[in-house]
């Protein structure tokens, strides 16, 4: 009898390892995905409040060829049914049982990337995010003063006020809560900018640190000349001269340049042409990066007034306009 239950005892023992082991092999085995047609990637979203079985059925209904029971039990047995987290999240060939849970328990979520690109205007920024891959585009239907408003920044110029970086976000996030994000980043940078602000500097306050940023971030052909082209508008400001910086003319134009800036266009006044009115533009013209920031307010030591693009990225610099006359007539008119 004795040896009748021993040899029960092993065929026990003999099926839980088996059975461990199938466990295991199940746990750690690539899913079947069915993907839809051109796609390498099955995309799941889970709702806030959803139950761990919920779950499971909105996986296999997304695409993965599993028995819903099966991961349900899954989830219950591993005991960290209740720490998975809502969002957006893909599965993608190679997913097994086991990742797939600490995917969902991590709240490792599917990410999307926007770029904002140094020296854009807040028309390309929009273009961008109305372009960006599933981001909810809420902002679409708003101008900018209800854009501003949402961001909580009510009758300010949505110009230069986003930081240009990568953000990332979930699908199906807000494109207001990137805006929102860049607008952070920026007023922190600028902020940190201002901090650094050489003592001498002619500029006032951070909004015209942020003014001449934009300036000086259009005008650089070539980063080694950030800091001299921000010493000549600096010396300009601090002398009274006129700025005269084509760039802002061009902003003005808004839609109706056409490529060509034209002497009429430096002769017709508006508010932003530097050639007709002293001092910074009423508004930046420019998202600026942090390098134009601190350009802005830690400009290079120069005695220059003036500058001329050499048709090469770079730019002569000079102290005089009989020397910035030579200058253009070599670089620009070719004598």
């Amino acid at each position: 009898m004795r040896a009748i239950f021993t040899r029960l005892l092993g065929q026990v023992f003999v099926l839980a390892l088996l059975a461990a082991g199938s466990a295991w092999w199940w746990l750690n085995e690539p899913m079947t995905l069915k993907l839809p047609q051109g796609t390498q990637v099955l995309d799941l979203e889970i709702e806030p409040g959803t139950s761990a079985n919920t779950v499971a059925g909105v996986v296999t209904s997304s695409g993965v060829a599993l028995p819903t029971t099966v991961l349900q039990a899954w989830f219950r047995l591993s005991g960290q049914a209740r720490q998975i987290k809502a969002g957006s999240y893909e599965i993608t060939p190679g997913t097994t049982p086991r990742s797939l849970l600490s995917m969902l328990v991590r709240g490792d979520q599917a990410l999307k990337n926007i770029t904002i690109v140094e020296g854009w205007n807040f028309s390309q920024v929009r273009s961008a995010l109305q372009k960006a891959e599933q981001l909810a585009p809420e902002s679409a239907a708003l101008n900018p003063e209800m854009i501003m408003e949402k961001l909580g920044m009510p009758g300010v110029h949505p110009e230069g006020r986003f930081f240009p970086d990568t953000y990332t976000y979930a699908k199906g996030a807000s494109d207001l809560a990137v805006l929102k994000r860049a607008a952070r980043a920026m007023d922190k940078r600028l902020d940190a900018a201002w901090a650094m602000r050489s003592p001498d500097t002619p500029l006032k306050t951070a909004k015209e640190a942020l003014f001449l940023a934009s300036i000086v971030e259009k005008e650089t052909g070539k980063p080694a000349d950030r800091g001299q082209i921000a010493g000549v508008f600096t010396n300009r400001l601090r002398v009274g001269m006129l700025l005269q910086t084509d760039p802002t003319v061009i902003y003005g134009l808004g839609d109706k340049f056409d490529g060509n800036l034209r002497k009429r266009d430096l002769q017709t006044d508006t508010p932003y042409n530097t050639y007709t009115r002293a001092g910074l533009p009423p508004t930046p013209i420019a998202m600026p990066g942090r390098a134009a920031l601190l350009a802005a307010v830690q400009p290079a030591p120069t005695k220059a007034l003036y500058f001329v693009a050499r048709g090469d990225g770079t730019s002569q610099f000079s102290a005089s306009l009989d020397e910035h006359n030579r200058a253009v007539n070599k670089f620009i008119r070719g004598k």
